[in-house]
């Protein structure tokens, strides 16, 4: 489903980041490993550009165990890869919360031991036992954001505050406007739009959304969650609608353009660390775990990379110009009414009939 968040692209900064520097050595982990042969070896499965070379190798030369990524650009393509492969050689994978629970729900998630994690108390107290998962029984939460708009300031005389924009001015905006390539984002947003819940099972809703869509397709450039950025960037967009990581990076490139989530509400998501339930290497697993929760890493990611973190220590070594700002921490107002994917059952496959008869039209 959810195709987004180029969460280590651009990760140069940290080529002279090492767990020495920060106070701790994974080699001080290391000394008291097990690892060895076949075990020195971490398989991670997580998203595009969810991986930096460098920062690899800070794990590599601290442990001793080579990471070797594969990447994919939905939750379902990993989901498939994983069944068809009855969970593969993968140590790690990175799905969000909604996919979560279904694989939990599959039995594909391997339960966790929180004795062997360290950090799991610096999470701020919503993470720490998440709807998706209860008391982060199969996951630790990595990184969130919301779905909304990136738009160009200087050419949009009036800024975009809902859905309901795109059809009130549809005819401005045709052929310079994208939408993310996921039938449940874009369906949910405009269910919410009716007034509806994101993750609705009514049919007629549901068709209503689509019939809604229809209108808007012809002067749609493009379903993309990715292509958008160039773009918009050299001014062929005016408006995209991205997840607020993607969008905090692009706005620091170019302070014309601006982010906004749809008032009347989008999604909120969350994405996790899992272990797979045939997973190659249970101890490296825990090692980039604990890797990953150690607040001065987090923090460095969540400032270069625009991510906003879950970790309330990492939350506090940010500098306040990123903990004020809107896109990656957005107000309680707007939160509240934000709603997180849910499984739906049978209905997805209503929600992806409809949208290949709207993106195939």
């Amino acid at each position: 489903m959810i195709r987004r968040r180029d969460f280590f692209t651009g990760l140069a900064a940290l080529s002279g980041l090492t767990t020495a520097s920060c106070g701790w050595r994974l080699g001080e982990v290391k000394a008291s490993s097990t690892i060895a042969g076949a075990l020195n070896k971490l398989h991670l499965y997580t998203w595009t550009q969810y991986t930096d070379s460098k920062l690899l190798k800070s794990f590599s030369n601290q442990t001793g165990i080579k990471v070797v990524v594969d990447i994919y650009d939905s939750n379902e393509i990993m989901l498939a890869k994983l069944q068809a492969s009855r969970g593969g050689s993968y140590s790690l994978i990175y799905p969000s919360d909604y996919m979560i629970e279904k694989m939990v729900n599959k039995g594909l998630l391997k339960k966790l031991n929180h004795k062997r994690l360290i950090g799991l108390d610096n999470l701020f107290p919503q993470f720490q036992n998440p709807s998706y998962d209860p008391n982060n029984s199969y996951s630790v939460p990595m990184g969130w954001g919301t779905a909304g708009f990136i738009y160009n300031s200087e050419k949009l005389e009036t800024p975009p505050t809902d859905w309901d924009y795109l059809w009130q001015n549809q005819k401005k905006l045709s052929k310079r406007i994208t939408l993310v390539n996921d039938a449940r984002e874009v369906i949910g947003g405009v269910l919410k739009m009716l007034g509806y819940s994101y993750n609705s099972q009514n049919e007629k809703e549901i068709e209503e959304a689509y019939e809604k869509l229809q209108i808007l397709q012809p002067d749609i450039a493009a379903f993309s969650t990715d292509a958008w950025r160039n773009q918009i960037m050299s001014g062929d967009l005016v408006l995209a609608m991205c997840y607020s990581s993607d969008a905090f990076a692009i706005t620091r490139e170019n302070p014309k353009l601006k982010y906004v989530t749809p008032k009347s509400g989008s999604s909120l998501w969350t994405d996790g660390i899992a272990i797979p339930i045939t997973t190659s290497n249970i101890d490296g697993a825990y090692e980039w775990i604990n890797f990953m929760l150690k607040p001065e890493i987090t923090a460095r990611i969540s400032e270069r990379l625009g991510i906003a973190t879950p970790n309330r220590a990492a939350f506090e070594l940010l500098p306040q110009k990123i903990q004020n700002n809107p896109t990656l921490f957005p107000p309680e107002d707007v939160l509240k009414r934000c709603e997180r994917l849910s499984p739906i059952g049978k209905f997805e496959q209503l929600y992806e009939r409809y949208w290949t008869k709207l993106t195939s039209g």
